[in-house]
């Protein structure tokens, strides 16, 4: 039996589907000494390379897990940066089958719930555009906006990659004439699928700037209020079966997660707070020592 070599790529922990053909696009994946392209199939005695290196497929079946982050602004969704600026990836536990992938991604001003799977089935089905799973954003926008634009952004506006709209939208409109009426207001939006600064670029487009951006909910996941910025929670059997149900997606059976540290209580809420405060002074360290060292000697 053969299976498409991007999905075998992903369920071997390495990325996400999508990720995994750019990387047979750039070349980087081989099966048995031929350099793969999309549309390749491979059964179980294919040697598969990347970057050179054999892969060594797992036989063993990882448990599925899934990480609730609460993502701060200023951090970027990239494994690695060139220029050594923070990553959603940095403060990730190790984890010992696969890696860590990022269902989806926020922009840099961005903040609030961001998933990280070690299934890349499941990763490539809550981002696929064709299972509609929606996303939350609590928006703060400024700007004249009016029944009329919110109408608009409901029905529907052509974007440069295409129509967009929000399914639905919360918030009051400030009356007309009133001083409110050019006053930062908030407005919670739900769409079904992720492109690009979609949120910022649909408010853009009716001429309303948005000055704070926080996805708030992922699918049946809310982000926990008291999760601290730049935290993060596994979660739970019972959730991770929830975001696999909506996707159509066979139940886990099996768990890492100590049902005694489901609750965020205080000491736990602590100990997430200096991990955070540790962590930012560490980098701000290192920031210091790197910068010293490439001051030239006079």
């Amino acid at each position: 039996m053969t299976e498409k070599l991007q999905k075998v790529l992903a369920n071997q922990g390495l990325g996400s589907r999508r990720e995994m053909e750019r990387w047979i696009e750039q070349g980087r994946v081989s099966v048995n000494g031929t350099l793969a392209t999309l549309g390749d199939r491979v059964d179980e005695s294919g040697q598969i390379r990347v970057d050179g290196h054999l892969l060594s497929r797992q036989t063993e079946q990882p448990v599925c897990r899934v990480l609730m982050y609460n993502k701060p602004e200023g951090e970027l969704c990239s494994r690695h940066d060139p220029e050594g600026r923070d990553t959603v990836f940095d403060r990730l536990p190790a984890i010992r089958m696969g890696r860590w992938i990022a269902v989806g991604r926020l922009d840099m001003n961005t903040s609030g719930l961001l998933l990280f799977t070690n299934d890349g089935e499941l990763a490539n089905r809550l981002m696929h555009p064709k299972c509609e799973v929606e996303r939350e954003y609590a928006v703060r926008v400024f700007g004249d906006v009016t029944h009329q634009t919110l109408n608009t952004l409901k029905k529907g506006v052509q974007l440069e990659d295409g129509e967009a709209k929000f399914l639905s939208i919360s918030g009051k409109v400030a009356p007309p004439g009133s001083e409110e009426e050019s006053m930062n207001r908030w407005f919670n939006v739900t769409l079904k699928e992720g492109r690009n600064r979609e949120v910022r670029r649909l408010w853009e487009s009716q001429g309303v700037q948005v000055s704070r951006l926080i996805r708030v909910k992922y699918g049946p996941m809310d982000l926990q209020k008291r999760l601290p910025q730049g935290a993060w929670v596994e979660l739970g059997l019972e959730d991770v079966n929830s975001l696999r149900d909506i996707v159509q997606l066979p139940e886990e059976t099996q768990t890492m997660v100590d049902v005694r540290q489901g609750k965020l209580d205080h000491a736990r809420l602590s100990r997430m707070r200096r991990s955070v405060k540790k962590h930012k002074v560490r980098k701000e360290n290192g920031g210091v020592k790197k910068r010293v060292a490439r001051t030239p000697k006079r």
